[in-house]
This record gives structure tokens, sequence and C-alpha cells, in this order.
């Protein structure tokens, strides 16, 4: 069953943040997953959620999201990432 990672990130260093999205693409690909949005257009629907950059990536279970946020290729692209930016992130099973 798929399962997708979600965030919503606070970007407060652009550059430092771009090396650590340089990186993720393939950590991410490693655990068959793919990007469904990544820093599109937002439009808050409902309720007082104040996203600032959304991504939504698809893996084809929670095994594979959790492999892959565990993985040695995203933990050395989250150490780039530290101080660069803060992320709220979940994996949620699909249906």
């Amino acid at each position: 069953m798929a399962a997708y990672i979600i965030a919503d990130s606070n970007v407060t260093d652009p550059a430092v943040y771009d090396q650590y999205r340089a990186l993720v693409p393939a950590a991410i690909a490693k655990h068959g997953g793919r990007f469904l949005a990544r820093g599109g257009e937002i439009a808050v629907l409902e309720g007082e959620w104040s996203p600032r950059r959304i991504v939504v990536i698809e893996f084809p279970s929670l095994e594979a999201a959790k492999a892959f946020y565990d993985s040695p290729e995203y933990r050395a692209a989250r150490g780039v990432r530290a101080g660069a930016a803060t992320i709220d992130m979940l994996a949620v099973a699909g249906v």
C-alpha cells in the first residue's frame, strides 16, 4: 500500500537549503519514492494552518518511507540542512 511523506518547511537560509534539495532526489529514488508536490502554490481551504513550503512524496509503502528517512543518504542531507530550515514532517499510509 502506498504511503506519503508530507513536509512543511520554513527555509531560513535559501543557499544552504538549495544544497539540501540537490541531495534529496537520489535518496528518494533509491527507496522507490517520487515527488507529488514540491513547493508549489498553496491555497489553505479551511482552518488556521499557515504552511510555508509543502512537499509531498509518494513511496510504495510506509516501510519504504521510513527507510528513506533513516537512510544514510537522507541523514547526510539532513546534516546539510541543519540551521538552514525547520521542517515538520510526517509519513502516512495510503488507503
